[in-house]
């Protein structure tokens, strides 16, 4: 009899198609032919929940996280960080609660951090906060039961940005090592003519490109990538209106030119955002399952 991992080889389940445009994504929802996925779920009875917990604090603001686990788990399991996005000026670390949410009933620990946006701070400090968010995940293990050996980092537009940036090592590779990262559909490379003109991006920044191109290269993953790097996972939607494509085309040639083991799901017809619809939220869960099953546990 064949095993799953196997029939999944031999029958890989095929993406959903979406509708090209975000206002037919819409559109779509609104005549019932997709569902959005529950933002605010509660938190089921199984999982218990440390909130607002302070990992720094910048100019007397509080700087927190929150992780989720199974309630009674007794074996350290491996610890999965998101990072919300907004476009390094918007969103909060409870986007994330569907996702955090089913993974720690999976069994992973879960855990999302919030940063500084762009009115309290442009580059580096976001990417500073997440990293020393990650540290003191990395410190506190015991306390709440997971294995600092398993990490993953996982964000979504401007929050896999930050992802990947603390996943390859931004200023520091031995500053902690994680085993694995996702990046949903993430901007990876700042420099190219689409991004340097971005208010979002430049926003970010806090310069123009033609005053500090220099800080734009330093802002993107693009530089830190080495052999040595996690393994990653790429989520794209092809009719993505934010972020091109490219980049995270772009991303894959380069991982699989260094070595990098990769995967990369381009999910046809689906916009920026994609995953706030259930499914292409259910598929990418998928690839994330076993993804995750692959090199954390």
């Amino acid at each position: 009899m064949l095993i799953p991992s196997l029939v999944g080889v031999l029958f890989p389940e095929k993406a959903p198609i979406g509708y090209h445009f975000e206002t037919l994504d819409y559109l779509a929802i609104g005549v019932g032919l997709e569902k959005l996925v529950d933002l605010k779920p509660e938190v089921p009875d199984g999982i218990e929940s440390f909130k607002d917990i302070e990992y720094k604090a910048v100019n007397g603001k509080s700087l927190q996280l929150d992780v989720y686990k199974q309630k009674g788990l007794t074996e350290k399991a491996p610890l999965l960080v998101f990072i919300h996005g907004g476009g390094w000026r918007s969103g909060k670390r409870q986007d994330y609660l569907v996702y955090l949410l089913d993974y720690a009933q999976k069994g992973y620990v879960t855990a999302t951090v919030s940063y500084r946006l762009k009115k309290e701070g442009t580059y580096p400090a976001a990417v500073e906060d997440v990293m020393d968010a990650v540290d003191f995940l990395f410190r506190n293990g015991e306390t709440f039961g997971y294995d600092t050996s398993r990490v993953a980092l996982i964000g979504g537009s401007a929050g896999a940005h930050l992802a990947m940036l603390a996943g390859y090592g931004w200023e520091n590779p031995q500053r902690h090592k994680v085993k694995a990262v996702v990046d949903i559909y993430g901007p990876v490379d700042m420099t190219t003519p689409y991004a340097q003109t971005q208010f979002m991006v430049t926003d970010f920044i806090g310069h123009p490109y033609t005053e500090k191109p220099e800080l734009y290269w330093d802002a993107s993953p693009a530089k830190y990538l080495s052999k040595d790097i996690p393994p990653t996972l790429i989520l794209q939607g092809t009719s993505d209106n934010l972020l091109p494509p490219s980049q995270s085309d772009t991303l894959q040639v380069r991982l699989d030119r260094l070595g990098v083991p990769n995967e990369y799901y381009r999910l046809p017809l689906w916009p920026h955002g994609m995953d706030m619809a259930e499914r292409p939220n259910v598929y990418m869960q998928k690839k994330m399952d076993a993804f995750f099953e692959k090199y954390l546990r």
